[in-house]
């Protein structure tokens, strides 16, 4: 997974970008107001942006939140929806002549959400989230051990693959909903590996609510231990720190437990 386990999942707001009368601060109040009922962590950029410009955060009415889309409902008076190209489509929003400003702001590794007022665009607000220091090591360790690495996340492709790109992963499954990633995990599963001839063995590295059919489904489940409780929960193995070349240590140790248990086994039945 992408936020949380090879990102900090501490993103900051990097963007407003205005469209039309309103101002910048008018986007950040419409958007903060919105995501102050989301649990996302990019909510939780764009609120702590809204505070360190003092601006009033406005009550909401008919609060919905789409998984995988965004959030929308009642502003002032005014219907306001607040997230992905999914959600504009869905909510039947023009976007296409800002898709240039859009895609250069995703080419350089930043989610950019939408803020459509009354069906119509109204603002940009692109949040970055940092890379963790262990991430390009443990995903280099992981594939000198011949480990294929897959990147999974809700984001678009050309901000998946900006990150993507900076870690050396080259395989990667954006835009995945929430609800599909265990079918993705299964996915993977059926392919066929090279050296067996059998489907592949997956280890999935998660720490949210939304990895955690994830990190069940897979063969081994591994949950930061800095992530949500049910992710824990549901995953086979927790790691206690954030480094993710701790995962390649658990192989390790796995493979020298697995040796040390034949060894035993041979000298206890050769005796």
């Amino acid at each position: 997974d992408k936020t949380g386990t090879l990102t900090r999942g501490k993103p900051e707001v990097t963007d407003i970008v205005p469209i039309g009368k309103y101002s910048e601060n008018d986007v950040l109040k419409f958007a903060a107001s919105l995501e102050k009922g989301s649990e996302h962590s990019l909510a939780e950029a764009i609120v702590k942006s809204a505070d360190g410009k003092k601006i009033k955060i406005e009550k909401v009415n008919r609060f919905k939140a789409v998984s995988g889309f965004g959030v929308e409902g009642i502003v002032s008076g005014k219907q306001v929806f607040f997230g992905n190209r999914k959600l504009m489509e869905r909510a039947k929003v023009d976007y296409q002549s800002f898709l240039a400003q859009i895609e250069k702001l995703e080419s350089e590794g930043k989610t950019v959400m939408m803020l459509a007022v009354d069906k119509n665009l109204i603002g940009l607000v692109a949040v970055a989230d940092t890379l963790k220091d262990s991430a390009k090591a443990g995903v280099d360790a992981l594939k000198r051990k011949g480990i294929e690495v897959v990147m999974i996340t809700g984001d678009n492709r050309q901000t998946a693959g900006a990150i993507a790109k900076k870690l050396g992963i080259e395989r990667v499954l954006a835009e995945v909903l929430p609800s599909q990633k265990e079918a993705e995990v299964r996915k993977i599963q059926a392919e066929v590996a090279p050296t067996s001839r059998q489907g592949k063995v997956v280890a999935m590295v998660g720490d949210g609510i939304n990895d955690a059919p994830a990190l069940a489904a897979a063969d081994v489940g591994i949950a930061m231990g800095t992530g949500t409780d049910v992710a824990i929960e549901a995953a086979d193995i927790t790691l206690i720190n954030k480094d993710l070349r701790t995962v390649v240590s658990a192989i390790e140790l796995s493979k020298k437990t697995m040796r040390t248990i034949k060894i035993n086994l041979f000298w206890a039945f050769g005796y």
